[in-house]
């Protein structure tokens, strides 16, 4: 049944109304060996043989969830070429560093592309030339004129790893018509949880196509090159405490480095790993850290960390893993601050404890199997996060014991990538 056209024709007259807005943006997210024309569906770079699979991905922590996928499907159809596509240049870096990791013959199937943006002539230009047997969107990527156009031209859709937040979803009912209308163009939904299928269901998506697959951010790869690169910096660092705060966001580096200023006055040999979430914000927290009178080291310029120095800037990209590794304790941000915290699995699969602020709605359904087991612990504030800090310090035994109850925990939830990709075969031509 065809979905109603005005929610769309009137998304897409706003869309063009803020033009100038979202134009300013990409030009900020721009990748210099990309044309900004690939933004309206314009020069896309030749890319590997039909058939061909599309899979979107957000942002670099999408695209760090969607690799087990993204080999799972290489795997399962090695007659099929992959597209990745991103909205954000981080993202466009992971790709192609996920990309550079693959074998030979692999990494000939696979390319990246920035996703055009959501105007109804830019999405029929992109399905044109890259011409899918199948469109995979990554949790909650849900562009109105994308999945249209898909329908259009034939081309079934499925959103995987379809994740809601009661926050999203409240904004998203505000725009009931027009979710609703786009749910009714997708051919399968797979859910992380329950709860999020119900969400889903509740804005227009129809039950049938509606299933509950788990969550792929279980179906973690082997960490040990990132064990054994971190392994290698902390003897390099030599034996001292050393704890790891990722993905930081605004706002939020300021409490992190009051919290180490506590840590240090127990442990005055302390080193603060610091790596924001952002790489546009890296010289704004190095600039911070000297205004407060740290001793501050970079890894983008080759500092070395001395004996001297207190906090680390992790200012590199594609290095988060290594970096949780190298330390004892990992603290995951935008958690502190009122973002919904970042993905909490990826120390916990390095077998480190996690600690993390109280906003973690986005990874609900990842957050409680760690913290049934003891491996998460959640903090409201800088003297919270160094007082568990201190602790686990103090007791280094306690610290393994939880970093391997997370690790533990982690490969019972597994399962996902193959439901998902059970569900996908349903949709590809025989």
């Amino acid at each position: 049944m065809a979905s109603p056209t005005w929610p769309r024709l009137a998304y897409s007259a706003a869309l063009y109304a803020l033009s100038p807005l979202i134009g300013w943006r990409i030009w900020r997210e721009q990748v210099p060996t990309y044309s900004r024309l690939q933004r309206l569906g314009i020069r896309l770079e030749p890319l590997p043989e039909a058939p061909r699979i599309w899979l979107h991905c957000a942002s670099v922590g999408e695209v760090r969830a969607a690799r087990p996928l993204i080999e799972g499907l290489l795997a399962s159809y090695p007659a099929h070429s992959l597209l990745i596509t991103t909205m954000t240049a981080t993202g466009a870096q992971q790709s192609h560093s996920i990309i550079n990791e693959q074998a030979a013959a692999d990494q000939a199937r696979l390319s990246h592309r920035f996703l055009p943006l959501d105007f109804p002539g830019a999405a029929k230009r992109f399905l044109r030339s890259v011409q899918p047997e199948l469109a995979i969107l990554f949790e909650t990527e849900l562009w109105p004129n994308l999945i249209h156009a898909c329908r259009q031209q034939g081309v079934p859709v499925a959103i995987v790893n379809g994740r809601l937040s009661p926050r999203a979803f409240k904004r998203y009912q505000r725009l009931w018509s027009l979710m609703a209308s786009t749910l009714a163009d997708i051919s399968w939904l797979a859910a992380k949880s329950t709860a999020d299928a119900e969400r889903f269901k509740a804005l227009g998506s129809r039950a049938e196509m509606t299933s509950t697959v788990g969550s792929l951010k279980f179906e973690i790869a082997s960490q040990n090159s990132n064990l054994k690169e971190g392994e290698r910096l902390h003897q390099e660092w030599g034996e001292r405490p050393v704890w790891v705060a990722g993905s930081t966001r605004d706002g939020e580096e300021a409490l992190l480095l009051k919290a180490h200023r506590q840590v240090l006055a127990r442990y005055p040999n302390a080193l603060l790993v610091l790596v924001p979430r952002h790489p546009q914000r890296f010289d704004e927290v190095a600039k911070l850290c000297n205004i407060e009178g740290w001793t501050l080291s970079r890894r983008s310029q080759q500092q070395s960390v001395t004996a001297q120095t207190q906090v680390y800037l992790g200012d590199t990209l594609g290095e988060l893993a290594a970096l949780y590794a190298a330390g004892s304790v990992a603290f995951v941000g935008g958690s502190l601050v009122s973002l919904g915290g970042h993905n909490v699995l990826e120390p916990a699969a390095l077998g480190r404890p996690v600690l993390s602020g109280s906003s973690i709605e986005n990874f609900a359904d990842v957050v409680e199997p760690l913290q049934a087991v003891g491996s998460l612990t959640l903090v409201d504030s800088p003297d919270a996060l160094a007082d568990a800090l201190i602790g686990y310090f103090a007791a280094p035994g306690k610290a393994y014991q939880a970093g391997r109850a997370g690790r533990a925990a982690i490969e019972t939830q597994k399962g996902a990538l193959a439901r998902t990709l059970t569900g996908l075969a349903g949709l590809l031509p025989t």
